[in-house]
Order: structure tokens, then sequence, then C-alpha cells
């Protein structure tokens, strides 16, 4: 019962409550963040969420646009404003992504939704994080968040998957706030402490 309605009940109204709460926060952030990235305070890309389904995720945008000679976009370190690195490291570019769970999108709690070209690449086992909404944060971010590697950050979304309860969710959303406030295991430098997942191989081998 909590799986399939009480879940999306608790993720509105704690969205709805979470936004008013945020709000003294996310208006000077906005516009912060828009100097600084010439008018796009915000970063949105498209991600997998419930079966795969794809939506656009909303985030604050930490990084400018910034290119080399050639065009291509710098290095992640190179493009991460002064404004960026306080929101990333402080968890607050997380909080437009309670506009998803509104939507019905994500919910608050569940796997993180990667990219989409990580489609094709999951086995039968790591398609299963797709059974229920991603989450803003889950089992494997407050057991490691960016420190720990793919094979193990699996494990723990399938995991949750079977393991999935109010219960459990409250642990979560605890622990998440714990380490928001230590601070612990915010990758400010990059995407992900390890590095993009290229497949199966990449774990065995």
């Amino acid at each position: 019962m909590y799986r399939k309605f009480f879940k999306r009940l608790l993720d509105f109204i704690l969205g709805i409550i979470g936004t008013i709460g945020a709000s003294p926060i996310l208006l000077p952030t906005t516009i912060l963040l828009g100097i600084a990235n010439r008018g796009t305070p915000f970063f949105l890309q498209k991600r997998p969420g419930k079966n795969g389904k794809i939506f656009t995720i909303v985030k604050f945008k930490t990084m400018n646009d910034r290119k080399d000679r050639q065009g291509k976009l710098l290095p992640d370190h190179q493009r991460l404003t002064k404004i960026g690195k306080i929101v990333r490291k402080t968890s607050i570019d997380e909080i437009p992504q309670l506009w998803n769970v509104l939507k019905g999108d994500m919910s608050l709690v569940g796997p993180r939704p990667l990219l989409p070209e990580y489609l094709p690449l999951y086995n039968d086992f790591q398609k299963r994080r797709h059974e229920v909404r991603p989450g803003i944060t889950g089992w494997a971010q407050v057991n490691g968040r960016n420190a720990v590697s793919w094979q193990q950050k699996f494990a723990y979304d399938v995991w949750y998957v079977d393991h999935l309860s109010l219960m459990l969710d409250v642990k979560i959303l605890l622990l998440t706030v714990k380490k928001v406030f230590k601070r612990e295991g915010v990758a400010v430098e990059g995407a992900s402490a390890v590095g993009r997942f290229k497949g199966n191989q990449q774990l065995t081998g």
C-alpha cells in the first residue's frame, strides 16, 4: 500500500512543504547563479525515470559554459563558479528537483537518476533500479554517495527496491540531513568520484 499509493502522496505533501520552506534560499540563489552563468541559473538534463521513461531533471547550474579554443567545454573544475562551489557543497543545487517530485517524475527517496546513455549498458539486475521512481536522495547516497563503486551503487539501488518501506524512507531522509550538515561524500570538483559508467566490463575487468 505504501509503495503504490502513500509514498506518492507523502512525496507531494513534503514536496510542497519543502518548496515553501526553501523559498528564502531559492530566490537569492537563482539571482546569484543567473549572474554567474549569464542568465541561466538552472541546469536541465534528460534522465531516465520509472520504467526508463525519460524526463527533464532540474537542478541549479553550478558550472558555466566556458570552452577552449577548439570549442570544447573546459574540464568541470575549471567551469565551477565560486557561487556554484558553495551551492554544490551545501547540496542547495538539489533543491529545484522538488519540482520534479511535485510533477511525479521523481520521489524524495529512490535510486538517483543517471544518464540515458547508461540504459543499454545495464544487465538485468541493474535494470531493476528503474522499478521505482528515482529520488533526490537514496540508499546509495547515504552509504557513500560519490565514493562507492558502480557495482556497490547498483547493489544498494536494487536493495532499496526490494526493501522499500515508510520506515526505510524516513531513515534515508534523516541520514541525508545528517550528511548534508556534515558535508560528507560531496564531490565538488566533478560529477562522480568513480567516473562515468562504461558497462559491466568496467566492473569485472
